[in-house]
């Protein structure tokens, strides 16, 4: 069985898809012309402004569910993981792929925006319903909507409640049991009050734990502050093989940078138009532009955070691709967020492995929240009817189970399995964003047009020639 899942994992992973990624990023950057900097002041501003209203949520609360599904496991083990298989180097990849993910991030959010519809009650929308609305390819829908259930309410899930009973484990000594009951427990009590709740728990929850992992972090920097040239030259000269100590794993460098930075801020993954459609707003480029500001969030200051708490402590291993170590800084250590924990326990001794297995928790748990949303929504465009509400209950257990089963199997093949799913929807989503570039594209255009005079823009899909948008031909 791990070898059938590690041939899927070889299959889904291959450069073909790190290359796609890369393209896509490059691609539309130049055609949004660097809508990730000239847009920067209006994401910030959009961020704080607007309400919800009865169908759906406000543009921050779409912004903290897309984020907590952003921050997780990967922006503490992941970021670990990736310096450990390639190098310091990997780290310059994962800037990248957040810099010129953030416009992929802008196109798949105001897609989700321009083609979403009311059902139960509530907005939904994501790639399902843009794939067929927007392609008019319901059986490529279809595979989508399965490939997302599948990955976010099965696959997923069991990465990050891993992490959390590992972390649990080595800091407090809790049984990894014990802490997949509570995590069914409390998960169960969430999940069961819809959207609404997991909007108010995420926009509660999400900005403390990012901004307090992020204090945390920069009072280690404080401490090594002359070091912060020599830090960022290591990593910039590691990427491009100009540091002779990690020479041997620059191609890891790229592949595990980029990876791990897909995996951390999903930009094209197509995790985030479930939430950014969710959202109350009289412009669908107005939440494509907070979504963008999201995986700046995630990758520039998460995940730089804890990158920089280990490469300046010097608390990581380096593997060598042939075998062996070419930097064994701590013997016996599995890669991991045990890496971060000695990054932190090297200044505060009592608090390294508490700390991060908090951070862990809260990080992890409302990833968990967010997966599913998205697995919910996806199963609501499945029964577009609304005839199967015994579906919903059988989604809730399946998540729980998936949560508990995580806690208590080897990381490895959690991470695996959650590799399968990433890669699997960023391969599906990527290419129905290409092909389907167009509205989103103008959407920015008309967004501009109406700033430039002074408007607070407003979007008709009909006089851009948009079909399938029926809920934008009506406001």
């Amino acid at each position: 069985m791990e070898q059938a899942i590690n041939a899927i994992n070889n299959v889904i992973w291959s450069n073909a898809l790190v290359l796609l990624c890369l393209a896509a990023g490059v691609y539309f950057s130049f055609a949004t012309g660097f809508v990730q900097v000239r847009y920067f002041k209006d994401m910030v501003k959009l961020l704080i402004t607007g309400g919800s209203s009865t169908k759906g949520v406000s543009s921050f609360q779409a912004f903290a569910i897309a984020l907590s599904g952003r921050i997780g496991t990967g922006n503490i083990a992941g970021v670990a993981t990736a310096i450990a298989m390639g190098g310091p180097g990997a780290v310059f990849w994962m800037w990248i792929i957040a810099f010129l993910g953030s416009a992929s991030a802008y196109v798949e959010a105001t897609l989700g925006q321009i083609y979403k519809e009311v059902k139960d009650g509530q907005y939904r929308g994501g790639p399902a319903f843009y794939i067929e609305k927007g392609l008019g390819v319901k059986w490529y829908a279809i595979v989508f909507a399965v490939a997302t259930i599948l990955s976010t309410a099965l696959f997923l899930p069991s990465v990050q409640s891993n992490s959390i009973a590992l972390s649990s484990l080595t800091a407090f000594s809790i049984p990894v049991e014990y802490t997949g009951i509570a995590l069914v427990l409390l998960l169960g009590l969430i999940i069961i009050g819809g959207v609404k709740r997991i909007a108010k728990v995420a926009e509660v929850v999400v900005p403390f734990m990012a901004g307090g992992y992020i204090l945390l972090a920069l009072i280690i920097i404080a401490f090594h502050f002359r070091q912060v040239p020599d830090v960022l030259l290591l990593i910039v000269e590691s990427a491009f093989n100009l540091e002779p100590a990690f020479a041997a794993v620059i191609g890891a460098a790229v592949a595990w940078g980029v990876k791990r930075g897909i995996y951390s801020n999903e930009a094209g993954q197509g995790t985030a138009p479930h939430a950014a459609a969710a959202a109350e707003v009289s412009h669908p480029a107005k939440q494509g532009l907070v979504q963008a500001f999201s995986v700046y969030v995630d990758t520039l200051f998460v995940c730089t955070a804890t990158a920089f708490m280990i490469l300046f402590t010097g608390q990581y291993n380096v593997q060598h691709p042939d075998g062996g170590y070419l930097v064994e800084n701590l013997p016996g250590v599995e890669i991991g967020p045990a890496y971060t924990q000695h990054a932190i326990a090297a200044h505060f001794p009592t608090i390294g492995g508490p700390a991060v297995a908090i951070a862990l928790l809260f990080f992890a748990f409302t990833t968990i929240m967010a997966y599913y949303y998205m697995a919910e929504t996806n199963l609501s465009y499945l029964d577009s009817k609304g005839r199967h509400r015994w579906a919903i209950w059988v989604l809730r257990v399946l998540i729980l189970f998936a949560t508990y089963y995580g806690t208590v199997k080897t990381a490895e093949a959690a991470w695996t399995l959650g590799d399968i799913g990433v890669g699997l929807m960023a391969w599906l989503n990527l290419i129905a964003i290409l092909l389907l570039r167009k509205p989103a594209l103008q959407a920015l255009k008309d967004y501009r047009k109406q700033k430039k005079a002074g408007k607070d823009p407003v979007f008709n899909a009909a006089e851009h020639g948009i079909t399938g948008a029926e809920h934008w031909n009506e406001k």
